[in-house]
């Protein structure tokens, strides 16, 4: 499976990130980042995680025929295992160009330094040897494999054990752990390697690139150095051509770097030694953080953000303000004239007079709603008062009386009595006649 590639806008970020002498991590130039190391519970197992790069180095030994040419010599082996875990884009049991590049710079470092006293692997000339193992496994990767790969392996052969070998006559007894104790490897000195990755042409330098710049990255350096400031081996790639001066720079920050991983690993050895020695817990599993709830705790950023937004204000405040386009008046030659010239622009009017309208219509309905106001008023007092008649409306066109009850109780009897006077005068007329 091919390994996603970068747009280009985040290499365009990334770049303009390593210009402006910043990191996506939040590192400076020539900063590394966290190394972490733990040992497993058998001698030679190491874990050395890197940021977020995670690598397990194994050391194993057994009694082989030596080479005819070096009879007295022990045999160093160093295998680096690719797998699918670490990356999608690493496929198991295929020898890409990274794997033969990683396993020649890491015999180069430990094998052809000599930092390993192979004669002491010696059991009987000619006859039998020890033959050391190294297993370099790639759980995660995140950039620096070859840093990585570097640390693990030179930590987990100064942690090895072998065991015991006795020797009568012709007969070569070989003596578990439990009759006794395993025998350290003779170690001389401790070789690191340190990578740098060059940017524009060698213009930009950052140490211990992660994966993202390590795709936009032009070419890579890796120096293997130990403490005594001795260059163990060096390999350029990407095909930049590099300057002496900048072979020297590297070299002397490569030396400080050394200093430092050796000793975390001496610090961390001593840990270990220490742990086993008093019965103490060791291994993998007692790395791991517990099953509590402050376990998977957020790590603290290294990049200060309690004064971002003040710096973004401050910023913003002292910014000039953008210049306002004014468009610059043409004018027609001598007998040319532009569309529209000497109308009246009318693009605004019809909003103007339906926005005049709502106006107008807003002002009556509260004209309206203050007369109906005025005219319940007089309303309510006429009702308080116990007043018979109540006007609904005051149209000249129109009357309209309600009469009440007792209105027209009374309105009756008057009728009645209207009606009988009538009578009566109608009658005295007919008398008179």
């Amino acid at each position: 499976m091919k390994d996603t590639p970068l747009s280009n806008c985040e290499r365009d970020f990334l770049l303009k990130a390593i210009e402006e002498k910043k990191r996506v991590d939040g590192r400076q130039t020539y900063d590394y980042r966290n190394i972490k190391i733990t040992f497993g519970t058998d001698y030679g197992c190491c874990f050395v995680d890197l940021g977020k790069t995670r690598v397990m180095a194994q050391v194993s030994c057994e009694l082989v025929t030596p080479k005819e040419n070096r009879p007295n010599e022990g045999i160093m082996f160093f295998n680096i295992e690719l797998s699918p875990m670490a990356s999608p884009a690493f496929e198991l049991g295929r020898q890409s160009e990274l794997l033969v590049k990683l396993n020649r710079q890491l015999e180069r470092c430990l094998r052809n330094s000599k930092c390993i006293d192979t004669e002491s692997l010696c059991v009987v000339s000619g006859e039998k040897v020890w033959q050391i193992r190294v297993d370099v496994h790639m759980l995660n990767h995140d950039g620096n494999l070859m840093d990585a790969a570097s640390v693990a392996a030179i930590t987990a052969l100064c942690h090895f054990r072998r065991p015991d070998v006795g020797i009568q006559g012709d007969e070569v007894t070989l003596y578990s752990v439990e009759e006794r104790d395993p025998i350290p490897l003779s170690i001389y000195h401790m070789p690191i390697c340190v990578s740098f990755a060059f940017f524009q042409q060698g213009t930009y330098l950052l140490v211990d690139p992660c994966e993202r710049e390590e795709r936009v990255m032009d070419g890579l350096l890796m120096i293997a150095m130990n403490k005594h400031r001795e260059i163990c081996s060096i390999q350029s790639s990407g095909g930049i051509m590099l300057l002496k001066e900048q072979v020297l720079r590297c070299s002397k920050i490569a030396s400080v770097k050394v200093s430092e991983i050796t000793e975390l690993i001496t610090k961390a050895l001593e840990n270990d030694k220490k742990a086993r020695k008093e019965g103490g817990r060791c291994g993998f599993a007692e790395s791991m953080p517990r099953e509590r709830i402050t376990a998977l705790k957020m790590d603290e950023t290294p990049v200060e953000m309690t004064d971002v937004m003040e710096r973004a204000n401050d910023i913003v405040q002292r910014g000039e303000a953008p210049p306002q386009m004014v468009p610059s008046p043409v004018l027609p030659a001598p007998g040319m004239g532009q569309v529209g010239e000497g109308l009246q622009n009318t693009w605004g009017l019809e909003e103007e007079e339906e926005e005049d309208d709502d106006d107008e219509e807003e002002e009556e309905e509260e004209e309206e709603e203050k007369v109906t106001m005025m005219e319940e008023e007089p309303r309510g007092k006429e009702e308080s008062r116990g007043g018979d008649v109540v006007v609904i409306s005051d149209s000249e066109e129109e009357e309209v009386v309600i009469l009440h009850p007792e209105m027209t109780q009374a309105a009756a009897k008057n009728a009645g009595s209207s009606s009988g006077q009538k009578g009566a005068a109608t009658s005295k007329k007919k008398t008179k006649k």
